[in-house]
């Protein structure tokens, strides 16, 4: 990757068969689909892939299978996040020699009470920085008991260069967003928002340049962000405006298992199941999804017709 990474860049999700079961060829086939979509990239291992349901064994499974029927097309970020600085760093060593153009982190912590001091942050991130070569996406999301400020952001990016995206998913994320712009400019060539894209217009206009949104609707995501970086803001605010209704559906109504549910049900897919816990959604939700979802006719339910 010659030139910093911008555009949409969606989470693949980790398929399964009914059992439970890694569904491979299933995998193959939503990164076939995301790469017709024409994504500018793509992210695996995130917690919309549900990261936290797979053993190690299955992360590198998922992560090879990736990767290979990627073969180059666009670049891949890989989610390497763990509370020890250890695993973290293999992870992303591992992430690296497998071919990963990029390295996704969220900052250390564990449940709702256990989270790590600014200065151990940096600390974190520079040990990981100090064994690969390739860049760091810090990930401000919400889960994260650890708490990011612009400042511990601005401080982080200044002391580890190898952090140059930043992945904000947290309320009032286009003001963040902007005091990061504000602040370092071009040593951080790669902010980005996410929550689905639900926030997308604020912080494009506040200076992200690219969304991190699920393999709901990346295509037609895909087409705003670039409309709105190349000058055309009316164009994408009401495209954006268009599929606000969905966006804000799979947001509030579904989480990780909206993208499941239309990639099964335009065909992509054998199955939507996530692992239990994780239960499906209710077939009232599961239905308003795919009436609103067949309103916009995205290629995501077309592409296997």
């Amino acid at each position: 990757m010659t030139s910093p990474l911008t555009g949409v860049v969606p989470v693949v999700p980790t398929i399964f068969h009914e059992d439970g079961a890694l569904d491979l060829p299933g995998l193959r086939r939503v990164v076939d689909y995301l790469v017709d979509a024409e994504v500018d990239g793509m992210c695996a291992l995130a917690n919309y892939s549900e990261q936290f349901s797979l053993t190690d064994a299955e992360r590198d499974e998922v992560a090879a299978t990736v990767l290979e029927q990627v073969a180059g097309r666009v670049p891949v970020i890989l989610t390497t996040s763990h509370f020890s600085t250890r695993i973290a760093v293999q992870r992303s060593r591992d992430a690296q020699r497998m071919g990963a153009a990029v390295v996704m982190l969220m900052p250390p912590f564990f449940g709702a009470t256990l989270s790590v001091s600014g200065p151990d942050v940096v600390g974190f991130f520079a040990e990981v920085a100090a064994a690969i070569d390739i860049p760091i996406m810090v990930q401000d999301a919400p889960m994260s008991t650890t708490p990011l400020s612009a400042a511990l952001l601005v401080d982080l990016v200044t002391r580890v260069s190898s952090v140059r995206y930043a992945k904000i998913e947290v309320p009032f994320a286009a003001d963040k967003l902007a005091a990061l712009v504000g602040a370092l400019g071009d040593r951080l060539p790669g902010p980005f928002d996410g929550e689905e894209s639900v926030t997308l217009i604020p912080d494009l206009d506040a200076g992200a340049v690219g969304t991190m949104c699920s393999s709901m609707v990346p295509g037609e995501l895909g087409r705003i962000v670039r409309g709105y970086l190349a000058g055309d803001r009316d164009a994408a605010v009401a495209g954006w405006e268009t599929l606000l209704p969905l966006i804000h559906f799979e947001n509030r109504q579904c989480g990780l298992r909206a993208q499941k549910i239309l990639l099964a049900e335009g065909g992509i897919i054998a199955s939507e199941a996530t692992r239990a816990p994780l239960a499906p959604v209710s077939p009232r939700t599961r239905a308003g999804l795919v009436e609103l979802a067949r309103r916009h006719d995205p290629l995501v339910l077309r592409w296997a017709r």
